[in-house]
Formats: structure tokens, sequence, C-alpha cells
């Protein structure tokens, strides 16, 4: 039995849900995200006391073998994707290094880092950057773009751990290392 599988959603105003041809569609304010379940679990859309909708989802094929696991994976990712279209996502990266810099034109973000050329990395549809200072904040209503595209800008230039030099997630805590000590005079 899944404890997050049988947690039912409740949509928030604005979000709509429905299922066309085995295929769970998220309309909100922000956009629109798809999703194609797995056959072993079932979605129901009902309707609460308080008049508001809720979603819950269930096993349909007993005899799967990880279907309790997929229950709980489908319920988390229909929640991801109503809270995606109600509120979005968000990942805030940090530059550390003396030089080191970004900017946004249009859907490319563009970073110097230290290599002999800028780095440009082009977004991805539905995903928005924005730099302040030495913060980059990714923003998109898929969840899991917004963490694919936080990761590749971050692997341009991963943290090094001696100066803490690179990209890094801002609550991101980089080891340090001690670095060579002066050579001792011993004679």
């Amino acid at each position: 039995m899944s404890r997050l599988g049988k947690l039912p959603i409740i949509l928030p105003a604005g979000v709509e849900l429905k299922i066309q041809d085995s295929i769970i569609i998220v309309k909100g304010p922000k956009g629109e995200l798809q999703q194609k379940p797995h056959k072993a679990i079932k979605v129901e859309v009902k309707d609460t006391q308080s008049g508001q909708q809720q979603v819950e989802l269930s096993i349909a094929d007993k005899k799967e073998k990880k279907a309790s696991a997929l229950w709980g994976l489908y319920r988390q990712l229909v929640n991801n994707m109503v809270l995606g279209v109600s509120e979005g996502f968000a990942k805030k990266l940090e530059i550390n290094g003396v030089g080191y810099r970004a900017s946004v034109a249009g859907d490319v973000l563009t970073l110097i880092v230290g290599y002999s050329h800028p780095v440009d990395y082009k977004l991805p549809a539905g995903i928005s950057a924005k730099v302040e200072k030495n913060v980059i904040t990714i923003e998109g209503i898929d969840k899991q773009m917004v963490g694919e595209v936080s990761s590749q800008i971050r692997k341009v230039r991963k943290p090094e751990p001696y100066k803490g030099k690179g990209i890094k997630y801002v609550d991101e805590v980089i080891r340090r290392k001690a670095g060579k000590t002066a050579g001792s005079t011993s004679s």
C-alpha cells in the first residue's frame, strides 16, 4: 500500500484536469501539461462536499508487480503538474569566480566562466531565465525540465573544491579542501 498514492490531490481554483484517450491533461493559469499514466494506474476526478474537485489515483491492475510503486510515482507526477500550472517551479544557481558572469538575451543564456570563449546555452521552450548580479533563476511549469536545465547549466563549470569557483545551486554546500602548504624548511 502506497502512503503517497492514497492521498487525494485537491485542485486549486483555476486549474482543470481532464482525461482524454488515457492521457491526463492539466490546464491552469500558467499553461498546460500532459502525462500518459501507466496501464496499472487508474485516475479519477471527483467533486468534494465543499465544491472543489479532487483527483484520486488507484491501482487498476493488481497483478502488476510494481503497481504499488507506480501508484505513488504517478500521484506525485500529477501533483507536480497541478503545482506547475498553478504556481510554477524555480531553481536558483549562483556563479562564483573573478570575472564570471551571465546574461540573458531572448532564449539564449550566455555564460562567461573562465573559458577562452563565452558559452551560449539555448533555453528550451517553456523555460525562462533571469540574471540578477551573480544569481541565475530558472523558471518553468514542468518540474523535471526545470531541474534538467539547471543541471545542464551547472555542468558548464562545476564548482571546484579549493576556491569554490564555478556554478552551484544557491542552497548547495561545497566541501572545501585545504590547498598545498608551503614547503617546509627542514635542514
